[in-house]
């Protein structure tokens, strides 16, 4: 079940790139952003 997660996590980025046109590899801080919500999202995850 986690790849299933992070596949739908992986295409709900892809599609945020996209409407906001940025270019992949991120530049620096948008890639410390999603850093970010990858973390922030395992603890939500980990706590429920």
């Amino acid at each position: 079940m986690p790849y299933v997660e992070a596949l739908l996590a992986g295409v709900l980025v892809g599609a945020a790139y996209t409407a906001v046109r940025v270019k992949s590899p991120a530049p620096p801080p948008a890639a410390l952003c999603g850093l970010l919500g990858m973390l922030v999202g395992q603890a939500l995850l980990a706590a429920l």
